[in-house]
């Protein structure tokens, strides 16, 4: 085949296992090569002389959720173009369903995984990267130096909603946080009590309704309690797009009119945040940029013997719209 091409067999290795940097004329003529030979990679075989194959885990807690669906497409867009697959596993924030997914790709002499830990301990990571998986963490977290992570500064970006809500004169606000143990949840209220501290408000000022899932059922279901209240908030942030939109809809359907009676603020700026009836205002976090990053970092630690690992905080903006 190298011959057919008029390129060396180390070229030709390099168009099947990083295109990116050979030359397009040259990687042209190796494929019309591979084409006019029927040449097929035996894949069975170069996982055993490389000791690992082509795919990368995506482990994420639930695919249907519109904020993970662009971290997988950034992941898989950058994994795409450096001749890598991805195994697209949803977890459901179970540890044992997690475990199942991890022992596959190990069987699958996967390069790694890109992951939403179910239940991140100092534990977990020994045991997973004992067991020789690379791992990328989609968590924002300062006590893992030997992982690489990526995530988003949600203290900063409810900080931001809250102090938006306060700055237009609510009084109070109501924070409707996802489940209780995951970071999102814990950092998000965090920010949001941060801003009424820094606001001079009470700690009252600041109500919690937990949501078991950052899901539209579950906000509405939140909404219905925040409404049923004797004194119900004027405004309220959650803690993702899907909570603040089923919140909307409690709100709506009951009679009461957005932002007049009730303010409304989410996180993530999905794209259903803009196209809403009224339209929510949002922490806007690039999604797709941020799986991206995780996938160059994992990319990195496969291919770089020096490779050192990061951590990558992104900052997140407000986006105002009429929800507020």
């Amino acid at each position: 085949m190298a011959q057919e091409a008029g390129v060396s067999v180390a070229t030709v290795s390099n168009v099947l296992n990083r295109p990116e940097i050979v030359a397009p004329a040259t990687q042209d003529r190796v494929r019309e090569a591979i084409g006019s030979l029927g040449y097929r990679p035996n894949q069975a075989a170069r996982q055993l002389s490389n000791g690992y194959g082509t795919g990368v885990g995506l482990v994420l807690f639930d695919v249907r959720n519109p904020f993970l669906t662009g971290v997988a497409r950034g992941a898989e867009d950058h994994l795409h173009a450096v001749g890598r697959t991805v195994v697209l596993c949803n977890t459901d924030v179970d540890p044992a369903k997690e475990e199942r997914y991890l022992e596959m790709l190990l069987q699958q002499q996967a390069q790694g995984a890109l992951i939403t830990p179910a239940e991140l301990s100092r534990e977990w990571v020994d045991r997973v990267r004992s067991r020789g998986l690379r791992t990328v963490l989609f968590h924002n977290s300062t006590g893992f130096a030997d992982v690489c992570s990526v995530a988003v500064d949600d203290a900063a970006g409810g900080e931001m909603a809250a102090t938006h809500l306060l700055a237009r004169g609510h009084e109070r606000i109501t924070c409707v946080t996802g489940p209780a143990p995951m970071r999102q949840s814990v950092d998000r209220l965090a920010g949001c009590r941060r801003a009424a501290a820094l606001a001079g408000r009470p700690e009252e000022a600041v109500e919690v309704v937990e949501a078991g899932a950052f899901t539209l059922d579950q906000g509405r279901r939140a909404g219905e309690r925040i409404l049923a209240s004797p004194h119900p908030a004027t405004a309220v942030f959650c803690a993702n797009d899907l909570l603040a939109l089923g919140v909307m809809q409690a709100v709506t359907r009951a009679g009461r009119r957005i932002p007049d009676d009730v303010a409304v603020v989410g996180f993530d700026d999905i794209e259903s945040a803009a196209t809403a009836g009224v339209p929510l205002t949002s922490v806007h976090v690039d999604s797709h940029a941020l799986g991206s990053a995780a996938a160059k970092l994992l990319v990195e630690e496969v291919e770089e013997a020096g490779h050192q690992h990061r951590r990558l905080l992104f900052a997140p903006h407000l986006v105002e719209r009429a929800s507020s």
